[in-house]
Formats: structure tokens, C-alpha cells, sequence
């Protein structure tokens, strides 16, 4: 008997405090799935690192071995000013030499960059005042990116999303959430479709050092916001028509953005992951209810009783054949 009761109390301990649990879940879930990647990164790349670090030190120690005029820390000036260029977007290479940074498609390039918060850091302001320009143009631009993003897709997923879905469910009575749900799977599919194999395929004809699997990662990265900068396309040697091909990127990073943004709003309408989000959510109090309830009431009935005397006032104000007459001049009729 004393069992049961503690197991039913036990339950409902854990049905009040049911959405701390889940936060607490969700938290522990984050850290650990934080923690996975850290050791599967770790585990793939380190050999890797490993590698290229040995592979870097026999040519280096080669270099100077066929070079005797040359001293080592001669050599560590050199590649320390060209690391830092590098950093900069500028190479010493002669491959390299005939593309600029800072023309105006490679800065519109950057722009947007910028204000979606991509940020590949291939290429970054090099004076002071273009670092300060960034800031303030990122501070203005960004929220006004958010807000024309918003907006935009706001408008779009009207006539992509809500109408379609209530077009079949009213015209041919399926069930609305089913309808749905296929709807936001066709929507990805066709999304991914169309903003990521597609684009691979024609990134990977276009540069020449990128496969499949490269041009894929960069859509991937780029349209995530997550903008490594590791792959940056127009940035090869002799780029046939450079200055195009720039704005063509920078109209489809856009475009892909949008499209992304209405995916994802597709599928949080989904009464399912609402109802999956609320877990994790912090429920009102019934009594904030009731007061934002009274509140509402109070400010309705004190706009209904203003309206109200407002009418009056404007009907007095239209009655014909009224004449506003002082009490005096009232007082004297009835004399007289």
C-alpha cells in the first residue's frame, strides 16, 4: 500500500515538473551530442593533421638543405608575412595575382556575406576604416536583413504553404495535418533538389578543383550560414567571366536563403513539432492568465465606454434644431 502511494505520488511529482525534465534532457542531449562530434572530428582529422604537419616539415627542412644560402629564420619572416597576406585574401602567387578582393563584384560578394551572416572570411577588411565601416554597416544591415528575410517569407510561404495545404483539405477532405506533412516532405525534397544537388552538379563543372562531394558541402555550408570559407567559388585561376559569376552566387545564396527559411517555417507549422517543442517550453501560470485576461477586459471595456460617449457627443453635435441657450435667457422666457 505505502508502496503504490509513493509511486503514484512519484508520478505526480513528475507530470508538475514535466517541462523542467525535458529541459533538463534537452540540455544533457545538447552537451552530449556537443561532446560526439568533438570525438568523431578529433578521431577523423588529427591523422590528417598529423600527415600534412610531417609532410610541411620535409619540405621545409628540403628547402634549406638545397638553398644553404638561406637561413631558417630568414625563411620564418618570409612565410610568417605570407601566412598573414593569406589571411587577408591576398597570395603571393602568380596564379593568383590576377584577381582582385575589392572590385566591386567581389565586395558585393562580401556584403552579403556580411549581412547573412555567412562570413566565409576569405576575404577581410585590411584598413582601419574598412573595419570600421563593417561594424556599423553589420549593425544596421543585419537587422534589417532579418527584417527583409521576415517579410519575405512571411509572404511566400502563403502561397506555397497555407494554401496548398487548405486547397486539399477542403476541396478534396483529406486530413489536415497528413496533408501537411506530405506537403513539407515534397517542399524539401524539391528544396533540396533544386538549391543543393543541382547547384553541386554545376559547381562541380564550373571549378575545376571541386568534385561532387566538395561542390555539395559548400551549398551545405553556405546556405546553413555556417560559412567555413574552406571552399569560396570565382576564386580559381583565369575564372571565365569572374564578375558575373560573382553575382550569380551572390543571387543564389539569396535565393537558397529564402527558400531554406520557408522549409524550416513549414515544418515548425507542423502540429506535431509544435506540440514536440511545447515539451521544453514554460507553461503560464493560470493566475498570469487570469490577469492578462482582466487586463484585456479592463482596456475593452475602457475603449467600448469611450466609443460610447464619444457617439453621444457626435450625435448631440448632429441633432438639427438645438439651440445651445444659457440659463439666463431660458429664465427670462418663462417671465415673460
Amino acid at each position: 500500500m505505502l508502496q503504490s502511494l509513493a509511486g503514484s505520488s512519484c508520478v505526480r511529482l513528475v507530470e508538475q515538473h514535466r517541462s523542467a525534465w525535458c529541459f533538463a534532457l534537452l540540455v544533457l542531449g545538447y552537451l552530449l551530442y556537443l561532446v560526439f562530434g568533438a570525438v568523431v572530428f578529433s578521431s577523423v582529422e588529427l591523422p590528417y593533421e598529423d600527415l600534412l604537419r610531417q609532410e610541411l616539415g620535409k619540405l621545409k627542412q628540403r628547402f634549406l638543405e638545397d638553398h644553404a644560402c638561406l637561413s631558417e629564420q630568414q625563411l620564418e619572416q618570409f612565410l610568417v608575412r605570407v601566412l598573414e597576406a593569406s589571411n587577408y585574401g591576398v597570395s603571393v602567387l602568380s596564379n593568383a595575382s590576377g584577381n582582385w578582393n575589392w572590385d566591386f563584384t567581389s565586395s558585393l560578394f562580401f556584403a552579403s556575406t556580411v549581412l547573412s551572416t555567412t562570413g566565409y572570411g576569405h576575404t577581410v577588411p585590411l584598413s582601419d576604416g574598412g573595419k570600421a565601416f563593417c561594424i556599423i554597416y553589420s549593425v544596421i544591415g543585419i537587422p534589417f536583413t532579418l527584417l527583409f528575410l521576415t517579410a519575405v517569407v512571411q509572404r511566400i510561404i502563403v502561397y506555397v504553404t497555407r494554401r496548398p495545404v487548405l486547397y486539399f483539405h477542403i476541396r478534396w477532405g483529406f486530413s489536415k495535418q497528413v496533408v501537411a506533412i506530405i506537403h513539407a516532405m515534397v517542399l524539401g525534397f524539391v528544396t533540396v533538389s533544386c538549391f543543393f544537388l543541382i547547384p553541386a552538379a554545376i559547381f562541380s563543372v564550373l571549378e575545376d578543383d571541386w568534385n561532387f562531394l566538395e561542390s555539395f558541402y559548400f551549398c551545405f555550408i553556405s546556405l546553413s550560414t555556417i560559412g567555413l570559407g574552406d571552399y569560396v567559388p570565382g576564386e580559381g585561376y583565369n575564372q571565365k567571366f569572374r564578375e558575373l559569376y560573382k553575382i550569380g552566387i551572390t543571387c543564389y545564396l539569396l535565393m537558397g536563403l529564402i527558400a531554406m527559411l520557408v522549409v524550416l517555417e513549414t515544418f515548425c507549422e507542423l502540429h506535431e513539432l509544435k506540440k514536440f517543442r511545447k515539451l521544453f517550453y514554460v507553461k503560464k501560470d493560470k493566475e498570469e492568465d487570469q490577469v492578462h485576461i482582466m487586463e484585456h477586459d479592463q482596456l475593452s471595456f475602457s475603449s467600448i465606454s469611450d466609443q460610447a460617449a464619444s457617439m453621444k457627443d457626435d450625435q448631440k453635435a448632429n441633432e438639427p434644431f438645438v439651440n445651445s441657450q444659457s440659463p439666463t435667457s431660458n429664465d427670462s422666457s418663462l417671465n415673460n
